[in-house]
């Protein structure tokens, strides 16, 4: 077994001074149970705990860690971007450069608006999506995360056309009617709650992948069938592509599909790991954005130049070396088939859900397309097999509901560890 006493002392601490002792709540191991790990550095594919156990990395800072941690050429441009001080709160050169290059690099983008999450990129999505269009409802996705916003903290209602209900305190119940929800991949739901609230839909958001039940796919003919919708509703679609812009494409999963939507909501990569967001899309909606036009929208350290300088190497790599998405793809195909090989060695009931270097393994012989499929997963042996990884060395999410991304330091030796400990971690819990 590992040793992770300090993690344990450290987590009995932060109990005191911080809320559940965690800053996000997933960290807190509660869907898995046991002590989280709390973590001292992380170099290329590992991670290192304060009880110096090596990891091999599956989450990779939930995604934006796309080269892997501590990449040379990310920290030079972060240690030099800091002699220059740390923040201005006044425009910079760096940040009409990213913004160039993210335009370049997006089908769907005219112009686009750094702000400092995910969660502020789609909050201002949604307002401006309202002002833009004078409407107030949006439709959103069951299983589909779009940060801690309030008007994204509604559970689905009983029927197809009610209205969603808070499932947080402090969500107040005129929120939560303006929100509807549709299981994921499901047109027929939605056009429902399109014709029940005819001019009243100002926007559709979705992650065009979803990460947040696990890796979900868009089935065939979904992302088309809400384009034409919204096209003929004059609804805005927005794509969260905060977990896919960048790591799927250098378009992102738009470019994948080939559907672009009118808005797109982006972070983690864009800051090669510092935190980060935007928002963009085409430029009649863009300058309804204030000081072009009257939603507001401002943050003081939008645009920090060490995020940016961050940001900037990241995507500099990548348009420059579009080979690391196949390079990506077939470490993580390398990885699904030794799953998939010791799943069926061992007998075991699964559904691998894979696209690019976003893979999730499901507990369950039902194909998983929306959220209610992910829950049949056998939530206790995913339990037993996190924590029988973990003890042989591999880092995963530690939630069901969470996908995985692999990073492109990953070896050929550590895909075949990776591989090599799900097998004896399966095994164990068979």
């Amino acid at each position: 077994m590992l040793d992770i006493s300090t993690s344990a002392s450290l987590f009995e601490k932060a109990g005191h001074v911080i809320p559940g002792g965690v800053n996000s709540p997933v960290r807190a191991f509660k869907a898995v149970g046991g002590t989280p790990i709390f973590i001292k550095s992380a170099k290329g594919p590992y991670l290192f705990d304060e009880n110096d156990n090596k990891y091999i990395e599956l989450i990779n800072s939930w995604g934006p860690m796309i080269l892997g941690h501590a990449h040379p050429l990310i920290t030079e441009a972060v240690s030099k971007a800091i002699e220059s001080s740390l923040s201005f709160g006044a425009p910079t050169a760096r940040e009409v450069e990213i913004a160039e290059l993210i335009v370049s690099m997006i089908p769907s983008f005219d112009k686009v608006r750094m702000v400092n999450s995910g969660t502020e990129a789609t909050m201002s999505a949604i307002r401006l999506a309202r002002g833009f269009t004078k409407r107030d409802k949006v439709i959103k996705f069951e299983g589909c995360y779009h940060g801690h916003g309030d008007s994204f903290l509604i559970a689905a209602g009983s029927g197809a056309i009610t209205m969603g209900q808070p499932n947080s305190p402090g969500v107040t119940k005129g929120t939560a009617k303006d929100t509807l929800t549709a299981p994921f991949n499901n047109l027929e739901v939605v056009e429902e709650l399109v014709n029940a609230n005819k001019e009243d839909i100002a926007a559709i958001i979705l992650e065009p992948v979803a990460g947040n039940m696990g890796c979900v796919l868009p089935t065939k003919g979904f992302l088309e069938g809400l384009r034409k919708i919204c096209d003929q509703n004059g609804i805005i679609l927005i794509f969260d592509e905060v977990m896919t812009g960048f790591r799927l494409a250098k378009g992102g999963a738009q470019e994948v599909f080939g559907v672009q939507p009118d808005l797109t909501c982006l972070g983690k990569i864009i800051g090669g790991g510092m935190p980060v967001g935007a928002y963009g899309g085409k430029k009649e909606i863009m300058d309804f954005v204030s000081p072009s036009g009257p939603v507001y929208q401002a943050g003081t350290l939008s645009g920090n130049p060490v995020a940016m300088a961050a940001g900037f190497t990241m995507l500099s790599y990548l348009n420059d070396h579009p080979e690391v998405y196949q390079e990506l793809e077939t470490k993580t195909l390398t990885v699904k088939k030794g799953f998939e090989s010791n799943l069926e060695k061992l007998g075991l009931n699964y559904t691998l859900n894979q696209i690019g270097s976003m893979i999730s393994i499901f507990f369950t012989n039902q194909e998983v397309v929306d959220f209610d499929d992910a829950q049949k997963s056998d939530l206790e042996l995913f339990k037993n097999y996190f924590h029988e990884m973990l003890n042989r060395g591999v880092y995963l999410a530690p939630s069901q509901y969470e996908t995985l991304f692999l990073s492109h330091a990953l070896s050929e030796t550590d895909l075949n560890n990776i591989i090599k400990a799900n097998f004896e971690s399966l095994k164990a819990i068979h």
